[in-house]
């Protein structure tokens, strides 16, 4: 059975749409309008060895909060679907991986309530 799925959301500040398969390759195809976004959302498909496709149009001419914000909440919701009830995976999962000259922490819960954090200094 294909883990793959694809979810839209309209909002008053957003139009996303969402596509991802769980046991791809890590190809993808982003576009945020935000350019370290993408490298960051490009990162985790590629790391983690899912395709994904995210198209993003935001109201960016206010902030970049409505597109991070919307954008993560989509990917979350198509992983949800993608795992159709969460058959045969563990609710919790962690790693550590050196990279280049940062430690990154990557820590997730699928516990069904979504949630994002992405602590980033925009100049």
């Amino acid at each position: 059975m294909a883990r793959t799925a694809e979810v839209v959301r309209e909002t008053k500040e957003t139009q996303i749409r969402v596509w991802i398969d769980l046991d791809g390759t890590g190809v993808s195809t982003i576009s945020t309008g935000i350019g370290f976004y993408d490298h960051m959302l490009e990162s985790f498909a590629r790391h983690g060895g899912f395709d994904l496709k995210v198209e993003t149009k935001g109201d960016l001419h206010i902030d970049m909060h409505h597109t991070v914000e919307d954008t993560g909440i989509v990917l979350g919701l198509a992983v949800n679907k993608a795992l159709d009830g969460f058959k045969g995976i563990r609710r919790f999962g962690a790693a550590y991986i050196p990279m280049d000259e940062t430690l990154t922490r990557c820590a997730i819960d699928l516990s069904n309530r979504p949630y994002l954090i992405w602590k980033v200094d925009f100049k």
